[in-house]
């Protein structure tokens, strides 16, 4: 018979270990993470090819709004009804080699990550694609995690969608200041009319404030704002072969 103090292992109310217990919680734990990872891919996985032909309902971004201010505006328009000055702005400015690459453009991230530290890249490099899989099924902060996830899906949604729906589903998600989503809702808050009858100057300073929508108010411009939207209007009076592939597709 062993002795009462060889005998050093707790057990559980059952008499089970605990050490097998808490072996048990964590396998269990982790399988119910794997799962719950693999339903997320596999409903982004079905959601995009539903996004060629549907609109969004929603995107992470706007759930949040949602969630943490009660709502937010958002009307969702068809690329018809998108002032074209609006999507060469948009390109000119966010995306220049959009019609190039396929989704990701390699060189501009390559440099933003060669030059990155150890918290992950401080700007961005991302196509208007990887924008728009990171505002629809992601969250706003940079990271390598991030990026990890936001590289395949704009590759997957770039040989799902056409270059013009691609830009389509941007110009209505993008985040245009606290609650403010798309170019329809967008316009109307800031210049008083639909999306489709924006001026060339107009689109230019609703381009100039998208990196930053929470500072760059399009409507009340600043100096710095006025001069970066005067030279996305160059860019896009020159936009030319540069977006030829949204208006021929």
């Amino acid at each position: 018979m062993v002795a009462p103090w060889f005998t050093n292992r707790r057990q559980g109310d059952a008499g089970t270990p605990v050490g097998s217990m808490a072996f048990r919680l964590l396998r269990r734990l982790l399988l119910a993470l794997v799962v719950v990872v693999a339903g997320l891919v596999l409903l982004v996985g079905l959601l995009v090819p539903i996004y060629a032909v549907a609109a969004p309902p929603a995107s992470t971004l706007m759930l949040r709004d949602l969630v943490l201010r009660g709502g937010y505006e958002r009307v969702w328009v068809p690329f018809e009804k998108i002032s074209p000055y609006l999507v060469r702005s948009v390109i000119m400015s966010e995306d220049g080699r959009y019609c190039e690459h396929g989704g990701v453009d390699w060189d501009a991230l390559n440099l933003v990550l060669d030059g990155a530290g150890e918290g992950g890249p401080s700007r961005g490099a991302s196509t208007i694609a990887m924008q728009t899989v990171k505002n629809l099924f992601l969250w706003p902060s940079r990271s390598y995690l991030r990026k990890a996830v936001e590289i395949p899906l704009a590759l997957y949604a770039d040989v799902t969608w056409s270059k013009r729906r691609t830009i389509e589903i941007y110009l209505n998600t993008a985040e245009w200041g606290e609650g403010i989503f798309g170019a329809e809702a967008a316009a109307n808050h800031y210049f008083g009319k639909p999306a489709e009858k924006l001026t060339r100057r107009e689109a230019a300073l609703l381009a100039a404030a998208l990196p930053n929508p929470f500072l760059r108010n399009p409507g009340k411009p600043s100096r710095a704002l006025t001069r970066y939207a005067g030279t996305i209007e160059k860019r896009e009076r020159q936009s030319g072969a540069y977006v030829k592939c949204v208006f021929t597709s």
